[in-house]
């Protein structure tokens, strides 16, 4: 049995079952490339849906952990710490206008838990309107305002409350909002659910439609947020302020982190209302921190909007009939297809590229924002290469 076969063995006798796993094992990575068991290469356009934004082993996240792992692990929001402090400093530093209070957390579910809690707690209402296609994560909380029945079904009845209407559709919105509407949850550009972006015209619209109506405002930066569309956070794209900004996936470099930030108007909370026992512990705050300086020093956001434009034309310019639309912003892309992409899934990892899929249709591509332009074009070769296997296939069948 080669190791590969070795570590899927002993893994499938203990796994949950809760996830469809490929049948590799990978040990080792380093930037945009990781290795399986076996000593075979992939160029990693999933990074953990999103979350190795600086690459793998980044030298400068890995030297943070390393410093601050014999320095000082455990220390929870009872007392104050300088990881912790200078993170929140630096962190609103980048974040639009007043959203300057910060509550730290340990993933974007979480976050997503917590914002829900802050904005019933600041409006004193508690109806929350989401969007058909969205997913804000698989807590309970965060799943009764994801849209996808396969998600929430299993595990009804949800917390009341919540409601959906469709996306850029602002006279649904409108009609849904009533005097217990706490908050307004979305997605500026939808991940799970297709790499959708929303209307310019929108999301003008729903925020003047929440302000007027004293509904709070929630984005959910979870995937779109460090850089990863070309600016630091998707809103900023739109000029759109929220009230409450919810980030994950990339804010740790691959320590699990997430973070809530709200407007100063709004105030802080009172102390006891919520909490999170590892939240803010100085090892991940010591990583974020590392990866808000390479952020800024190097500029990734404008790299991920230049390498995006490219890798947009240069997917686009593929002549497959299996494409139905290319779409996204910055180094968050997905290739919708005319059919169900696993296949081209499976085939894009036979030729060494790792994607994702977002919905069935959907192929996502979440690079490293550090990834080189040559690396790139590998993943676009392996694309046309991959769609023209699935099409031979089909055409023989």
């Amino acid at each position: 049995m080669t190791r590969t076969g070795e570590i899927i063995a002993l893994e499938e006798q203990h796994t949950s079952g809760l996830n469809t796993k490929r049948p590799i094992a990978l040990v080792c990575g380093q930037g945009a490339v990781v290795w399986d068991a076996d000593g075979h290469a992939y160029i990693d356009c999933m990074t953990g849906h999103g979350v190795a934004t600086l690459g793998h082993c980044h030298p400068e996240v890995t030297a943070a952990i390393q410093s601050q792992a014999a320095t000082l692990v455990a220390c929870s929001e009872v007392t104050y710490n300088d990881q912790r402090a200078a993170l929140m400093a630096e962190l609103t530093q980048h974040t639009p206008d007043d959203l300057k209070r910060v509550f730290l957390c340990n993933s974007g579910a979480e976050a997503i838990e917590a914002a829900i809690k802050f904005a019933r707690f600041f409006t004193g209402r508690t109806d929350v309107v989401a969007a058909t296609r969205g997913f804000h994560g698989r807590t309970m909380g965060a799943l009764s305002a994801t849209w996808n029945a396969k998600y929430r079904d299993p595990f009804l009845p949800l917390v009341p409350g919540f409601s959906h209407v469709p996306y850029n559709n602002l006279a649904a919105m409108e009609a849904a909002l009533t005097d217990q509407t706490a908050a307004v949850i979305i997605e500026v550009i939808q991940g799970e659910g297709g790499v959708h972006p929303a209307d310019p015209a929108y999301l003008e619209g729903l925020r003047a439609l929440c302000t007027q109506r004293g509904v709070l405002l929630i984005v959910d930066e979870v995937q779109t947020g460090m850089g990863r569309t070309g600016r630091w956070f998707a809103c900023q794209h739109f000029d759109l302020l929220p009230d409450i900004l919810c980030l994950g996936k990339a804010l740790g470099g691959g320590v699990p982190m997430g973070a809530v930030i709200w407007r100063e108007a709004l105030g802080t909370l009172p102390a006891g209302v919520h909490g999170s026992t590892f939240g803010g512990n100085p090892l991940a705050c010591a990583a974020s921190r590392a990866v808000l300086r390479v952020m800024e020093r190097d500029d990734l956001p404008g790299r991920a909007a230049r390498l995006g434009e490219k890798l947009l034309t240069d997917l686009r310019a593929i002549r497959s009939p299996l494409i139905r639309e290319v779409r996204g912003r910055g180094l968050m892309v997905g290739v919708e297809l005319r059919q169900r992409a696993t296949q081209v899934l499976r085939a894009l990892m036979e030729r060494g590229v790792l994607a994702m899929p977002a919905g069935s249709t959907v192929v996502r591509l979440l690079p490293p924002l550090t990834i080189a332009e040559e690396q790139l074009d590998r993943v676009v070769q392996a694309m046309a290469l991959a769609l023209s296997d699935v099409a031979s296939r089909r055409e023989e069948q």
